[in-house]
């Protein structure tokens, strides 16, 4: 029996040649399997009005699909929201990875800043836990990484069906270690890891600092490598660069292979836009697709956000897809020199997301010494990062100048000592801030 997962993607697949990709995208693409036998297929459209249409337009195809990809001659139920939780009111295994269609290998644009990552993924999908334990990829956000992932985990998911694969980003498995200590559940929260035959750990930097995660994973880690359980891991930076981590860890993830991911480069840009234009249902100039490819250089989730933004436009304006309409349509999503300063929000985010303190807590009035230390280290960070005064500064903490000045001294009373661990904390989150521009 195959995966439900990959058995979907394909009958996707399979009816775009009948649909058009843009049928596909716009009634299918929070449709989901829930169930999957030799008699039936049960499909969940949390949206009323696509499920509807999916149940009078689209069932014959789904079954004809079905017939000439599997040989299965299966009954399609369509759910509703409300009509799922009924229906998954029954014992079954947890599932603790939403497999998506979309970030599948067939679809993963490979040039020359990604080839290695990529032929290094497609290994460790093929022969998981025996080519290269554990995978540790690393580049920039928006560059592929999480697409990796969820590719390896829907190949391994099509061979092995009965594989326990677990997803997980580095601050989630904090927040769930900390809940599991407070409610008393440490054993359950061990289990849940250590009995993955693939575990996915996605931005793992956010462990670095953190004395019982880096604890309990190390343990995790140890377990599922000696069992010969396969470990793929992703970060913003290498191993040698994660100046918060153990160094224990470190040499561990040291252990299998390293593969980095880098901007893509012209020519890669250039296939990406018409890959996503074509799968959308356009079909944009030659000029167009080299416009978007020279003023958005960085992030493949930006680029693609743009083909989509202009689809949309296209739709909805009846506009004539040219370089004019184009630059007016976009302007707002590429940015020049002057525009890269982060916001005060992203700053306050990332120094939340660093410390796991509610972002509210740090701009409120809590004094203990972890929260005081985020709050003068969001304060000294804004004041560095961006243009914003002194008084601008305060306002986003409901606190005067003199507060900020008090903050700003303090830390860089710190960051003079170069053993300061703060050093350290600084160059992290800065870098993770960096890295959402």
């Amino acid at each position: 029996m195959y995966a439900s997962s990959y058995v979907w993607a394909k009958v996707l697949a399979h009816m775009e040649n009948l649909l058009t990709p843009t049928v596909i995208s716009t009634w299918f693409d929070d449709a989901e399997v829930v169930d999957l036998t030799e008699q039936k297929l049960i499909l969940c459209s949390p949206t009323e009005f696509r499920k509807e249409w999916i149940e009078r337009r689209c069932i014959p195809y789904i079954k004809d699909a079905m017939k000439e990809l599997f040989q299965m001659d299966v009954d399609v139920q369509v759910l509703s929201k409300e009509e799922l939780e009924m229906y998954q009111n029954r014992s079954q295994k947890p599932q603790f990875i939403e497999y998506n269609p979309q970030f599948t290998f067939d679809r993963f644009i490979v040039g020359p800043s990604n080839r290695f990552a990529h032929a290094a993924a497609i290994a460790v999908a093929n022969k998981p836990a025996e080519a290269y334990n554990p995978l540790f990829i690393y580049g920039p956000s928006g560059l592929g990484k999480t697409h990796l992932l969820y590719a390896i985990a829907g190949e391994i998911n099509f061979r092995h069906p009965e594989y326990n694969i677990i997803y997980i980003k580095g601050d989630q498995f904090t927040n769930e270690l900390i809940q599991a200590l407070q409610e008393g559940r440490n054993q359950e929260f061990r289990n849940k890891y250590r009995n993955a035959d693939l575990f996915l750990v996605d931005d793992i930097q956010f462990i670095s600092g953190k004395e019982s995660t880096q604890e309990e994973f190390f343990h995790t880690f140890n377990n599922l490598y000696e069992n010969h359980k396969q470990i793929v891991l992703t970060s913003d930076r290498p191993p040698s660069e994660l100046l918060r981590l153990e160094d224990r860890l470190k040499t561990r993830f040291e252990w299998g292979l390293i593969a980095d991911i880098n901007p893509p480069d012209y020519e890669t840009r250039m296939a990406i836009i018409r890959n996503k234009s074509k799968t959308l249902g356009m079909d944009m100039p030659d000029d167009v697709c080299s416009y978007i490819a020279e003023n958005i250089t960085t992030n493949i989730r930006q680029i693609e956000g743009t083909v989509k933004k202009i689809k949309a436009y296209w739709e909805l304006t009846g506009m004539e897809i040219t370089v004019k309409n184009v630059s007016r349509a976009i302007k707002d999503m590429y940015k020049g020199k002057a525009d890269t300063l982060p916001t005060p929000s992203l700053i306050i985010s990332e120094v939340s997301r660093f410390y796991n303190i509610d972002e509210s807590t740090i701009r409120g009035t809590q004094k203990n010494k972890g929260t005081a230390e985020a709050r003068q280290i969001a304060m000294y960070l804004i004041r560095k990062m961006t243009n914003l005064s002194l008084p601008d500064t305060g306002k986003e903490f409901n606190r005067d100048h003199s507060t900020v000045i008090h903050a700003v001294r303090k830390v860089e009373t710190a960051l003079a000592d170069a053993k300061n661990p703060l050093n350290d904390t600084i160059r992290d989150i800065t870098s993770n801030i960096n890295n959402k521009l």
